[in-house]
């Protein structure tokens, strides 16, 4: 009898600690959460998913630095940078999608039509964003240095406000903006993304979660990869929630999603090519010094590729 009580002690410590198993996971508004959610595949998780909202990938790379968080999502800019600053955070999976909305704009009567007619004029984004990016790119293919333009960094709000005005000359941005602004006639693309930047984003984790998290990560993943196979299938219900939740016409991200065209991909050789083009890119403008550039194997994790098997 005091054998089978010590057996059943310990099975039910253990399924304790199971029950107790915890994924915290950054998510930005109308993202990760809710594309889950819409796509039904959080049900039987055998952990607790614990989300905690940011306005941005900033703040988020922050939480995770902080050990407030396991894991997020966050395009290959902050994540980039973010390595490059010394958070010990790697990517898991990352995700590709067309740049059509990753573009340079201008008001519709403005006399620029090409990137060689940026030079000299001022151009709205923020900071190490994809919308600095787009611009660094785009600038090094029409054989421009890159301080032929001059940068005026403002948060997307207020960069639309100051291309309306005449305040600044282009703005450089990304969904849902984009597609807002063309749908309201107020902008004419310049040049998008597509062909020059490779279209990456990344659900990434600490180095600590990755180490005592992996089959929750793993798991995470699958479910991620899974959700977004459905919206690539058929982006209009997701459209619809995402419509709901951010208050914008669901006229907006259906034409986003619908042109993006979001796959789930594992990190493979021709990810950590592309990951490496981004940091080589941000060394040649001076925005990471060369002492400070992380390798992109070293930043990548591609150990999850079976858990993303059974997706494809």
């Amino acid at each position: 009898m005091r054998a089978l009580v010590l057996a059943l002690t310990a099975l039910l410590t253990v399924l304790s600690a199971r029950a107790e198993e915890v994924l915290r996971v950054g998510d930005q508004r109308g993202n990760a959460r809710a594309l889950m959610e819409a796509a039904g595949v959080l049900d039987g998780l055998h952990y607790r998913l614990e989300w905690a909202e940011f306005a941005a990938a900033a703040p988020l790379l922050e939480a995770l630095n902080a050990g407030a968080i396991d894991a997020g999502g966050v395009g290959d800019a902050p994540f980039t940078f973010a390595a490059a600053a010394g958070v010990p955070v790697r990517a898991f999976l990352a995700f590709r999608n067309r740049q059509d909305g990753l573009a340079i704009l201008v008001r519709p009567d403005s006399p620029i039509r090409t990137v060689s007619d940026l030079k000299g004029q001022r151009i709205a984004t923020n900071r190490g964003s994809i919308g600095h990016q787009i611009v660094l790119a785009a600038l090094e293919e029409a054989g421009l240095p890159a301080d032929s333009v001059r940068f005026n960094f403002l948060p997307p709000a207020d960069a639309k406000l100051a291309l309306a005005s005449g305040a600044v000359d282009a703005w450089a941005t990304w969904e849902p903006y984009t597609s807002a602004a063309e749908l309201a006639g107020l902008v004419r693309v310049v040049r998008d993304g597509n062909g020059i930047t490779p279209g990456l984003s990344f659900a990434v984790a600490s180095e600590a979660a990755l180490r005592t998290k992996r089959t929750l990560l793993a798991d995470y993943a699958a479910r991620l990869a899974r959700a977004r196979a459905w919206a690539l299938n058929d982006p209009a219900p997701y459209a619809a929630v995402w419509s709901k939740l951010i208050g914008l016409p669901e006229a907006v991200p259906l034409r986003w999603f619908g042109r993006a065209q979001y796959r789930a991909v594992p990190i493979d050789a021709a990810v950590i090519a592309d990951e490496q083009r981004i940091i080589d890119l941000y060394v040649r403008a001076g925005l990471i010094p060369q002492a400070r550039a992380p390798r992109a194997e070293k930043i990548l994790d591609p150990g999850f590729s079976e858990a993303l098997a059974a997706v494809r």
